[in-house]
C-alpha cells in the first residue's frame, strides 16, 4: 500500500509541476469541510483502535470490543462523507473532466477510499474475533495488525488532505 501511494504522490507532484495553475486554483472548488470531517473521523477512529489494543493488553475484551466497534462506526463515516462530497462536487461541476487537478484528486482520494473499505472489513473481522474472545493479552496480533493498517490509512490521508484541500 505504501509503495502504491508513493507512486500516486509522484504522479501528483509531476502533474503539479506541469500544471501549476490548475493546482493553484483547484482547492478553491473543493468542499474543505468534507476534508476536515474525514480527517477528524479517521483520527478519532484511529484513537479508538489505540484504546482497543490497550484494552486487550489488559485482558479487557468487552472494552476492546466496544473500542473496535466505535472505530468501525467512525470509519464508516468516511465513505458516507465522501459520497455526499462527490455529489456536491458533481453538482458544482467538479468531476474528473474538470481538469488535471480534479482527475488526480479523484484518482488519489477514491484509491484511498478503496483502502479504507479494506480497513473497514478488517475492523469488522477483528470485532467478530474480539467478541468471540479469540484475542487476549497473550495473543492479540490480529487486532494489532488491523490497528496498524488502520493507522496507515490515517497517515496516508494526512498527506492527501493538505495536498488537495489546503496547499496551493
Amino acid at each position: 500500500m505504501l509503495v502504491e501511494f508513493l507512486l500516486l504522490f509522484i504522479v501528483y507532484f509531476v502533474a503539479k509541476v506541469h500544471h501549476p495553475e490548475a493546482f493553484q486554483s483547484g482547492p478553491d472548488k473543493l468542499l474543505t469541510l468534507a476534508g476536515v470531517t474525514i480527517t477528524m473521523l479517521l483520527l478519532t477512529s484511529g484513537y479508538c483502535m489505540v484504546k482497543a489494543v490497550h484494552a486487550i493488553r489488559q485482558d479487557a475484551s468487552p472494552t476492546a470490543l466496544r473500542w473496535v466497534v466505535l472505530a468501525f462506526l467512525l470509519g464508516c463515516g468516511y465513505p458516507l462523507v465522501k459520497f455526499f462530497e462527490i455529489r456536491w462536487n458533481i453538482a458544482h461541476g467538479v468531476d474528473g473532466q474538470a481538469g488535471v487537478f480534479y482527475t488526480v484528486y479523484y484518482y488519489l482520494t477514491l484509491n484511498h477510499l478503496v483502502h479504507v473499505f479494506w480497513g473497514l472489513l478488517g475492523l469488522a473481522w477483528v470485532a467478530l474475533r474480539t467478541g468471540r474472545g479469540i484475542y487476549s493479552s497473550r495473543d492479540y496480533s490480529g487486532l494489532e495488525a488491523a490497528a496498524v493498517y488502520w493507522h496507515t490509512t490515517d497517515v496516508i490521508w494526512l498527506v492527501i488532505f493538505p495536498f488537495f484541500y489546503i496547499l496551493r
